[in-house]
């Protein structure tokens, strides 16, 4: 890994931020060891703001901690891709049929999907697929809800560019995301809901036979 130079404020934000990049390029692979003083010694900082993103990313699903392998990046298998979506199947359309139906801003989630048009890069593409479902749940008006799909976001994008490497559906769904937003501009909050169900469904299903299996054989 070539040596980065760090700006001198915000130097754990800047660690976090390029190695969730990393992973979410799949520079870092599932499984791939992190260790403190490699990644120190790349970004030119002290192994501090490298420890501290690393409890940070392990906080949002995209690392996991062991007390003797230390670091590593967290591997997607089934049990971990069912667990996310299916919190995700009880919360999201939920959250998008309340936002649909009080009238929330949608500005945000038309430029996610003017940016998704112009990338292929699997990682901005994985940020912007987050950015676009984020925008059209943040309205709904429960922040409990805003709080436990945001929670589940890192998670979420590390399973789409895992289901990306196995099967490349970035086309489709881009189609589905203009169907639910053509919904939710017509103010038809069921529909709005019900194609984000299906979507979010479809794509777990699409991938999991693929991913490996988990400790429940999922």
């Amino acid at each position: 890994m070539p040596r980065m130079l760090v700006p001198p404020a915000s130097r754990t934000e800047f660690v976090l931020v390029t190695i969730r990049q990393l992973i979410l390029s799949g520079e870092l692979v599932p499984g791939q060891q992190l260790v403190e003083t490699e990644l120190a010694e790349s970004f030119g900082v002290s192994k501090t703001p490298v420890r501290e993103a690393l409890k940070t990313l392990a906080g949002t699903g995209l690392v996991t901690m062991s007390q003797f392998k230390g670091a590593s990046v967290r591997i997607v298998d089934a049990d971990m891709a069912y667990a996310v979506y299916d919190l995700r199947l009880a919360v999201e359309p939920a959250a998008v049929h309340r936002a649909v139906r009080v009238g929330a801003d949608l500005t945000a989630a038309r430029a996610a999907l003017r940016k998704a048009a112009k990338t292929r890069s699997k990682a901005e593409l994985s940020l912007v697929n987050r950015d676009f479902h984020r925008a059209l749940y943040a309205g709904c008006g429960n922040p409990l809800m805003v709080q436990a799909l945001d929670d589940l976001r890192d998670q979420a994008a590390l399973i789409t560019v895992a289901g990306w490497g196995l099967v490349p559906s970035w086309d489709e769904e881009a189609s589905e995301h203009a169907a639910i937003l053509a919904a939710a501009e017509k103010s038809d909050p069921d529909l709005a809901a019900f194609l984000l169900q299906q979507h979010i469904q479809t794509f777990v299903d699409r991938i999991a036979a693929d991913l490996p299996k988990g400790q429940h054989g999922r």
